[in-house]
């Protein structure tokens, strides 16, 4: 099969042996694949983030001396099962599949291959003819789903999303789907802030222009905000209760979110930032803010995703700014790296 793949710290199109599938497994065929900011990471400083990983206590590893094909966010359809295995789907269903062990692996391959072997009780299938590059963005969309799980959403939060990349709109779909109201959204792209208000928030920021901080105020205010209570130390902000989701994951954010933050604000971080940060406690000790970090999804979540997307309940097809085949990626995570213009790049191994 062709892959393209991680070879010595470079990104190369080669063939590799086709994968063959064991006892509960099943072969697939890729038909999209989403490239994550977890990909560029591990190009850019995988020895790093994977020793982040080990002292986190996590199992998963990867031997950068060996090749790697990542890849976790994809929508494929079933080419044959492994022997004893269960068969629930026929050959042809277009599935995706909870991506355990899958893209972030020295010895199974990821969807920027054109095969795959997944384990078949992890299997959902794609219904109600959703296209496979959407399918695809389960992963992604599910992300934000469990950070606003993790948020705790009360009735009365009024929302501010820092940065409308991949994980940003997700975290703004989940608002919607989960019924929040004039959701403030900031980020310094164009584009990305017209796709925040295609994904529902109802007030857009561009940073360099104007405080997200004091939109979010401005905004506590019009919808019934009050003067609240600060403490001895701060004085009250105008505010609504608020919920702050950091989705830039870049270094710094966090302590302007800190310093630009109301008394008693809750921030969500969901942006996964690998690289080491630097902020000043003191100023969030002070406003008696809460961090909460979030990563990832339960099972119950992912499916739950793919549900929305099928029934159209959340509607990605906007997000996919270009589709690259296999030679493509290495130009694809470059601009991505950098973005612009390009928010989701979803590619197609089979190209």
């Amino acid at each position: 099969m062709r892959a393209t793949i991680l070879r010595r710290g470079r990104l190369v199109v080669d063939s590799l042996p086709d994968p063959v599938p064991g006892p509960g497994q099943v072969l697939v065929r890729t038909l999209a694949c989403g490239i994550c900011g977890t990909d560029l990471h591990v190009l850019t400083d995988g020895p790093h983030m994977m020793e982040q990983f080990r002292r986190a206590g996590s199992s998963r590893s990867l031997d950068f001396d060996q090749d790697i094909v990542l890849g976790h966010e994809f929508c494929c359809e079933i080419v044959d099962y492994g022997p004893e295995s269960s068969r629930p789907f026929k050959t042809g269903t277009r599935v995706t599949c909870l991506p355990v062990g899958i893209g972030l692996s020295s010895t199974r391959t990821g969807g920027l291959g054109e095969l795959m072997v997944l384990d078949t009780d992890k299997l959902l299938e794609v219904k109600n003819g959703l296209r496979a590059d959407c399918a695809a963005l389960t992963e992604p969309m599910a992300v934000g789903l469990h950070a606003v799980a993790k948020a705790n959403l009360a009735a009365d939060d009024l929302p501010l999303v820092i940065g409308c990349g991949p994980v940003g709109l997700a975290v703004i779909a989940a608002l919607k789907v989960a019924g929040a109201q004039s959701i403030v959204a900031a980020d310094f792209s164009p584009a990305r802030r017209n796709l925040a208000r295609i994904m529902g928030a109802e007030f857009v920021v561009d940073p360099a222009n104007h405080s997200p901080f004091r939109e979010w105020q401005d905004r506590a205010l019009e919808s019934g905000g009050s003067m609240v209570p600060g403490n001895l130390l701060v004085e009250g902000k105008a505010t609504r209760p608020s919920l702050i989701f950091e989705c830039a994951g870049v270094p710094g954010v966090l302590q302007s979110i800190l310093e630009g933050a109301a008394v008693g604000a809750r921030i969500v971080m969901v942006g996964a930032c690998a690289r080491t940060d630097v902020y000043e406690p003191m100023i969030g000790t002070l406003k008696e803010v809460t961090i909460q970090f979030a990563v990832s999804y339960t099972a119950q979540e992912f499916a739950a995703t793919l549900h929305f997307l099928c029934e159209g309940t959340i509607d990605v097809s906007r997000m996919i700014t270009a589709k690259v085949g296999a030679e493509g990626v290495a130009a694809a995570i470059e601009e991505l790296a950098n973005p612009v213009h390009q928010v989701k790049v979803v590619v197609e191994p089979w190209r």
